[in-house]
């Protein structure tokens, strides 16, 4: 699969043909950051919080909004609100995996009311291509309110220890994400992808954006099986934007640890477009 990752964000913004992705590179560039902070967090007032204190250093906030035990109209309006008072996109990690059907019900209406807040979602690619043809068909739609604005990104890889998210499974996620690319941006992946071959052969155009999970300064992994590489490693293996969460909000000064991980994020795709030009 074919990287664009030595090219600068801006240049990439300025190329690609997808309005969100076009957006994310854009926000990268301005805030001098590629930092997504998850916020595994069960209270909304929790999650809001979080969100107005570290908006100001981060890229995408992202969020488990079925872990959130008090969901409601307030916890959207409130995402909605920070969003655009500090210019980050929100991610919800819902993963989904289930029949197409059943996945655009959930995406589009449902409790968590999902495609009203969250600028991108993603999606594991266990249950087949079926699943992303059914949500680049909502988020495609000439009837959905969000046309244009909402994107899909393919779990093509997992950061715990022995993840069978590998092989001909990441293979079938560059598969599916090649064949609906007005839809999906890009991938949730360990490093760039570009080792994997694919049937469908790579374009000039071809732009995917990668996700990094389990990017922690201060651990190599924790109990139940994460294992985390530092932001500076991530970024030189291809990653575009860096995920952590209680390595920066679990820290005695969340907003000093988050402009820690801004820095180096940043200075570490710096050196990777001087590098690569």
């Amino acid at each position: 699969m074919a990287s664009k990752s030595t090219l600068a964000y801006g240049a990439r913004a300025a190329r690609h043909p997808n309005p969100v992705a076009k957006r994310l590179f854009n926000i990268a560039e301005a805030k001098k950051s590629n930092i997504v902070v998850s916020a595994d967090l069960t209270r909304t007032e929790e999650l809001l919080h979080l969100a107005d204190t570290l908006g100001p250093y981060i890229a995408v906030f992202k969020t488990h909004i079925d872990i959130v035990s008090d969901f409601s109209n307030a916890t959207v309006v409130g995402l909605k609100e920070l969003a655009e008072k500090h210019n980050f996109m929100i991610f919800e990690d819902r993963k989904f995996v289930d029949i197409g059907n059943t996945v655009q019900m959930q995406y589009h209406g449902g409790a968590l009311r999902i495609s009203e807040w969250a600028h991108i979602v993603n999606a594991s690619g266990l249950a087949g291509d079926g699943i992303v043809q059914a949500l680049t068909q909502t988020g495609t739609s000439d009837t959905f309110a969000y046309k244009g604005q909402r994107a899909l990104l393919m779990l093509a890889e997992m950061t715990t220890k022995g993840s069978l998210a590998t092989g001909s499974y990441t293979m079938n996620c560059i598969e599916s994400a090649k064949k609906h690319n007005d839809f999906v941006i890009g991938f949730v992946a360990n490093q760039a992808l570009t080792h994997v071959e694919t049937s469908q052969p790579s374009s000039d155009e071809e732009d995917f954006v990668i996700f990094t999970t389990g990017v922690n300064r201060a651990t190599k992994g924790d109990p139940l099986g994460q294992q985390y590489q530092t932001p500076g490693i991530a970024i030189a293996g291809g990653s575009d934007f860096i995920i952590s969460g209680r390595g920066i909000y679990a820290t005695p000064d969340p907003i000093g640890t988050a402009q820690l991980y801004q820095r180096e994020g940043w200075e570490a795709y710096q050196a990777r477009v001087t590098n690569g030009s």
